[in-house]
């Protein structure tokens, strides 16, 4: 069975090199069970050989002079060359298993197999384990990929299920019967129709843009191809530098709150102020505000199709010298205003957009190594927010402590954060450019301290609010005095009942 590869998928096949990998990966850590867990791995390992993969990791892409670009389903592969087993030496730590990531992250996946690796590792650090996990994004976007990850969990610690990723079904939609010849005629029209109206809206909407820049009255939305030349636009080599981070969820929510934001403001807040200071340390600062590329999904509730399903904002964030609440309050103003924008754009016509967006930036950055081009980059780096869970998971009594989401990096763009909740913690994974962007551990302690100065800042609002708000109260009148209610005493607030496990999974505040 053949099945067309859709236009963003192909994208990212087409557009796949040796130093521009396009896999999306995670990576797991998990802590052993407190008691009988001496063989847990392995126990995993032997399960997960005994699994039957299904679609799609059973697809191969196929490019035929004859036909459109399709995945061909194969069955009879060696799952061996999917599934390994590997032990880290006595001792290791944290960075050791980063620096093993990095290693498995940089080489591009084979095409003559299913688009899927597995990374069992053993010897971390208190007996813990994790897995690292691989597949492209030619057949999976984040939110399919950690939907499929996440499902492959238990939520009791007692579960005896270990059932691998690659084994659980999609909401792939079914195959339908063939068509008559005049009705797929007419489809095709119709297709074709859709696709012209889409393309013409979207260029009459870039034209106005790209004029009113010019005339100079337009200042707001997106802000693509305006971004500052930086290290992270440079040209791409295989060589990948990871780093990870925790911070705590609530901690985020509340810091969003006092300034009227969202998660996914804070994140970008606080991953541009930790840009600035690490390009600081590098010796290589810039005086422009950074533009940042956060993927928007267009998936409609409940789609769990395992493609792409994504278009992109391009946002200007805060200038150098920024304050935390200044910069926060620039990065909320900017990325609203983004927003705002594409929601202007029909669902094919924002799909439009992202293929556009995104095959242009590896143009400009093809263009920008001949000296041939006089755009800036098309951002300076993508953050990505993916929807997470609530509740802690399990895998063969095993509990999960992070899951570090670890995306790709394109050519003119070579810096990605992304991130995803889980558990109480919002975990992020960072990766980039090894060659221009080294030491990204920095980073993530800039990311942390600057979260910190957030916080400070946040308190302060809260802090000063009442006093800043409420004017000095004038002394009532006597006929307010009489007209004025008794106050009752405050009622006894009633317990909450804990949340049901079925509303586990918290939003992808970037998907909104």
């Amino acid at each position: 069975m053949s099945k067309t590869i859709p236009p963003l998928d192909l994208m990212f096949l087409l557009s796949e090199t040796a130093d521009s990998p396009k896999h999306v990966s995670a990576l797991m850590t998990f802590e052993p069970p407190a008691s009988g867990g001496a063989n847990v791995v392995r126990e995993i390992a032997d399960a997960y050989r005994k699994a039957r993969p299904v679609a799609p990791f059973t697809y191969v892409s196929e490019f035929s002079l004859s036909s459109l670009p399709s995945w061909k389903t194969v069955n009879d592969f060696d799952l061996e060359r999917h599934l390994h087993h590997i032990c880290l030496p006595a001792g290791a730590t944290h960075d050791d298993t980063l620096r093993l990531v990095q290693t498995l992250h940089e080489t591009t996946m084979d095409r003559n197999r299913p688009a899927f690796d597995l990374y069992l590792i053993e010897g971390l650090p208190g007996n813990a384990f994790a897995f690292f996990v691989k597949i492209h994004h030619a057949i999976v976007d984040g939110i399919s990929a950690i939907n499929l990850l996440l499902s492959s969990l238990n939520e009791d610690p007692k579960a005896t299920r270990m059932e691998p990723f690659f084994a659980l079904a999609s909401s792939t939609p079914r195959p339908k019967a063939p068509k008559p010849l005049v009705e797929r005629a007419m489809a095709l029209r119709d297709g074709a129709m859709k696709q012209g109206n889409a393309i013409a809206n979207l260029y009459v909407g870039m034209l106005k843009k790209g004029f009113g820049r010019i005339l100079g009255g337009l200042k707001g939305g997106n802000q693509i191809f305006q971004a500052p030349r930086t290290p992270m636009n440079g040209p791409i080599h295989m060589s990948r530098s990871i780093a990870t981070l925790s911070l705590p969820l609530a901690e985020m929510r509340a810091a969003g709150k006092a300034f009227g934001g969202t998660l996914n403001d804070v994140a970008v807040t606080v991953v541009d102020a930790g840009v600035h200071r690490y390009l600081a340390d590098l010796g290589q600062s810039t005086s422009q505000p950074l533009v940042a590329m956060c993927p928007v999904s267009l998936r409609e509730p409940g789609d769990k199709e395992a493609t792409t399903k994504v278009s992109a904002i391009f946002a200007p964030l805060g200038e150098v010298d920024d304050s935390a609440a200044e910069r926060m309050k620039r990065v909320m103003k900017g990325v609203a205003a983004a927003k705002a924008e594409l929601k202007t754009l029909s669902k094919d016509s924002a799909m439009l957009y992202g293929i556009a967006a995104f095959g242009l930036a590896e143009a400009e950055a093809q263009l920008s190594q001949r000296r041939v081009t006089t755009s800036g980059p098309a951002a300076n780096f993508v953050l990505s927010n993916v929807p997470g869970c609530a509740t802690p998971l399990y895998l063969n009594g095993a509990r999960m402590t992070n899951m570090f989401p670890i995306s790709t990096i394109g050519a003119g763009v070579g810096l990605n954060a992304t991130l995803s909740s889980y558990a109480g913690s919002m975990d992020f994974g960072f990766v980039g450019n090894g060659i221009a962007l080294p030491r990204l551990t920095e980073l993530a302690r800039h990311t942390r301290d600057a979260f910190e100065e957030l916080k400070a800042a946040a308190a302060g609002l809260a802090e000063a609010a009442p006093t800043a708000t409420a004017p000095a109260a004038a002394a009532p009148t006597e006929a307010a005095v009489k007209a004025a209610p008794r106050k009752r005493a405050p009622a006894a607030k009633k317990s909450t009942p804990a949340k049901k496990r079925a509303a586990r999974k918290t939003p992808a505040a970037a998907a909104k």
